[in-house]
C-alpha cells in the first residue's frame, strides 16, 4: 500500500454558471427546516410542482441528515434530483454531514451539479470535504470493488473562491483518506517496518525530513517502552520521526501518536473478539502521518515534528510479563503490571523525544482506554491536558469539525498509579482508567503545553454515518492542520 491510495480518489471541483444550463448527471439542493427550499430546490418546485407532494408523500421535512433522490425525468436537463436536509441555521459541519450523506446516495452520478454550497459560510470547502470524504472506500482487498462513480462536482453560480476553498479542503481530505486507509489496512500488510516505509515514500513525495530509528537504535537511543512492549512481537519496532521546518516558522508543535499495528494484549491477552479491531491502534500514528502530509503541501509556516512509536504488542516467548520494568527515555521507570495497557508505555518515549525539543506545544493522540468509550461513546474524544493546550486544541477541534471533551487531571488519582518497585506503575483503579492514563502521560510531557487526545471512540466509525465510513475515520487530521494553521496565525 503506497502513500498516495487515498490521493487516487479525487473528485474534481468547478464553477458553473445558471442551474437551468446544466449538463451534470445529477443535481444536489438543500432543504431548510420545515421544508425551506434553497435556491436550487425552489427552481426544481418551480418547474416539476409533483415533486414537492412527493417529497411531503415521502415526509422528507429537511430535517438533518436525511436525504430524498427523485428522478426528474425529460423535463430537466439533470437525471437526479438529490434533496438533503440541513435543518435550522446549517452550520459546515451540518453542510459536511449532508454532503456525505449526498455522496452514497448519488454514487452512481459521474458528474453532479450544487447549490448545497450556499447553505453556510464557507459552504464550498464544507460540501468539497463532506462528498469527497463521503465517497470513500477502502477496497483493496475486493476482488469486485464498487467506488463511487463520482469525479466532478459543478458549484451553481460559484466563485473563485469556492474553488480555492475546495481545492485545500482536497488537500486536507487526501490526508484523511491516508490515515483511513492505514487504519483499514489489515495487520499482515502493515508492519512497523511497513509503515515506515510508507512514511518515507510520503515525505519524499511532499518535502518532510523523516528519521527512522530500527531495533536497534531504538534500545540505544534508551526507548525501553517502544522496546519492552515489542519484545513479544517477530516483526521488529520502528519510531518515525517526521519534520516540517518551514524558513517562515512562527511556531513549533510536536505531535506524538500512538502505532500499536496489532494489539493482541500480549502475555494479558485479549478475549478473540475483543482482538477483531486491533488493527485499529495505530489510528494515532495514522493521523499524524496524515496531518503532516497536510501541512507540508499546504505550506503551513509552522514548524511540526510528527513522532511515531510502532510496534505490535504480541505474545511471544520474549514478551513483556507483569511484574517487568522498563526504564523510559526521560529516565522514569514504569512498573508493567497489565500488559494490554501497551499504549502508554511507547507514547512516554515518544512524548519524551517530543518534549527534549522544547516545542510551543506537544499534542498526543492515541486510541488509549476503553474507559473514554464508557464515558464519551464512539463518537466524541477525551481531551487532557494543560489548561492552554486544552483551550487551542479545544477551538480547533470545533472549527476542524471533530468533537471532544475535556476531561479532568485531578492530581489526587496520581497516586492510583504509584508503584512499590518503580516510579509509577501502567494501571490504576478499574473507575476512571482514561484519568489514570493521561496522568501516566503527563509524566513525559515536559513542562510546556501539552493536551492528550485518548480517540479510542471516534478513531473508528462502527456504522456508516453521513461523511464519516464505517470503519477508519482519519480522526483527528483535521483538528491538528487547523491547530497549525492558528499557531501559525
Amino acid at each position: 500500500m503506497g502513500a498516495d491510495q487515498g490521493a487516487n480518489r479525487v473528485i474534481e471541483f468547478r464553477t458553473t454558471g445558471g442551474i437551468e444550463d446544466g449538463t451534470e448527471d445529477a443535481l444536489l439542493v438543500a432543504v431548510g427546516a420545515d421544508g425551506a427550499y434553497d435556491a436550487g430546490a425552489a427552481w426544481v418546485i418551480d418547474r416539476l410542482p409533483w415533486v414537492g407532494e412527493r417529497l411531503e408523500a415521502n415526509e422528507f421535512t429537511g430535517k438533518k441528515g436525511s436525504v430524498s433522490v427523485i428522478a426528474a425525468g425529460d423535463a430537466l436537463p439533470y437525471h437526479e434530483i438529490a434533496f438533503v436536509g440541513v435543518g435550522e441555521a446549517p452550520t459546515a459541519e451540518v453542510v459536511r454531514q449532508a454532503a456525505g450523506t449526498a455522496a452514497r446516495a448519488l454514487k452512481s452520478s459521474a458528474t453532479i451539479a450544487t447549490t448545497l454550497h450556499a447553505a453556510c459560510e464557507d459552504g464550498a470547502g464544507a460540501v468539497a470535504m463532506g462528498l469527497v470524504l463521503g465517497a470513500y472506500s477502502f477496497d483493496r482487498h475486493k476482488s469486485e470493488p464498487k467506488p463511487s462513480k463520482i469525479d466532478m462536482v459543478s458549484f451553481v453560480d460559484g466563485s473563485d473562491a469556492d474553488l480555492e476553498a475546495a481545492a485545500e479542503a482536497n488537500i486536507i481530505t487526501d490526508a484523511v483518506m491516508l490515515a483511513r486507509d492505514l487504519v483499514n489496512e489489515s495487520a499482515m500488510y502493515k508492519s512497523p517496518v511497513v509503515m515506515a516505509e510508507i512514511a518515507t515514500e510520503m515525505a519524499a513525495e511532499v518535502g518532510l525530513e523523516i528519521r527512522v530509528m530500527d531495533e536497534i537504535e531504538i534500545e540505544a537511543e534508551r526507548l525501553g517502552g517502544l522496546h519492552g512492549v515489542s519484545l513479544g512481537a517477530a516483526n521488529p519496532p520502528r519510531l518515525v520521526e517526521l519534520r516540517h521546518e518551514p524558513e517562515n516558522a512562527t511556531a513549533f508543535l510536536a505531535i506524538v501518536g500512538k502505532g500499536i499495528v496489532f494489539d493482541s494484549g500480549g502475555l494479558s491477552l485479549k478475549p478473540a473478539d475483543a482482538m477483531e479491531e486491533m488493527k485499529t491502534d495505530m489510528s494515532g500514528a495514522a493521523a499524524v502521518f496524515g496531518a503532516m502530509k497536510a501541512i507540508a503541501v499546504l505550506g503551513i509556516p509552522v514548524k511540526v515534528v510528527g513522532i511515531t512509536p510502532l510496534t505490535e504488542n504480541m505474545p511471544g516467548g520474549a514478551a513483556l510479563r507483569p511484574g517487568d520494568v522498563l526504564h523510559t527515555r526521560n529516565g522514569k521507570t514504569i512498573e508493567v503490571l497489565n500488559t494490554d495497557a501497551e499504549g502508554r508505555l511507547v507514547l512516554a518515549d515518544g512524548l519524551a523525544l517530543a518534549a527534549e525539543q522544547s516545542p510551543d506545544l506537544v499534542i498526543d493522540l492515541a486510541t488509549l482506554t476503553g474507559a473514554c468509550m464508557v464515558a464519551l461513546g464512539k463518537k466524541i474524544g477525551g481531551l487532557f491536558g494543560t489548561d492552554d493546550a486544552v483551550e487551542m486544541v479545544s477551538e480547533a477541534a470545533e472549527a476542524a469539525g471533530e468533537r471532544m471533551w475535556h476531561l479532568p487531571l485531578p492530581t489526587d488519582y496520581r497516586e492510583q498509579i504509584d508503584s512499590d518497585v518503580a516510579d509509577m506503575k501502567n494501571t490504576g483503579e478499574r473507575y476512571g482508567g482514561a484519568i489514570t492514563a493521561a496522568l501516566l502521560l503527563q509524566e513525559f510531557a515536559g513542562d510546556g503545553p501539552w493536551a492528550h487526545l485518548d480517540i479510542a471512540g471516534p478513531a473508528r466509525a462502527p456504522e456508516t454515518d453521513g461523511y464519516a465510513v464505517k470503519g477508519g475515520t482519519g480522526f483527528g487530521v483535521r483538528t491538528i492542520v487547523e491547530l497549525a494553521r492558528r499557531m501559525a496565525e
